[in-house]
């Protein structure tokens, strides 16, 4: 006999991205083995001292290694990537309520950051 499953009723679980994240995937074993830190203090002096907060450094950066590490050619993919994969959210900090940071932050950043001088 056949059986049809009507639409699902969405429901509430609370879960964390710790939960979710496997205890053995490599960016788990690349988070415990490189301190990110570093970072903040390479770009301070690219960064003005008034003006809006930027988004953090470290996320961008990790951001890009994931593009380079993953094989994800462009901001906009990467960016969607990161709206929908957990690990990747997980080991940027990003929680499912906060927004994921656009390409064209992203874009910028490595225009304007890291390009040629």
């Amino acid at each position: 006999m056949m059986r049809r499953d009507g639409s699902k009723q969405l429901k509430m679980t609370f879960l964390t991205l710790e939960e979710l994240m496997p205890e053995s995937h490599f960016l788990r074993n690349l988070e415990q083995c490189v301190d990110f830190s570093f970072i903040y203090d390479i770009v301070e002096p690219l960064y003005a001292k008034v003006g809006r907060p930027s988004v953090d450094p470290v996320l961008l950066v990790k951001m890009l290694l994931l593009g380079y590490l993953y094989g994800i050619p462009s901001e906009r993919k990467l960016e969607q990537e990161v709206r929908i994969n957990i690990a990747f959210r997980w080991f940027l900090g990003i929680d499912f309520d906060e927004p994921v940071p656009d390409h064209s932050t992203v874009s910028q950043l490595r225009r304007r950051k890291f390009g040629k001088t």
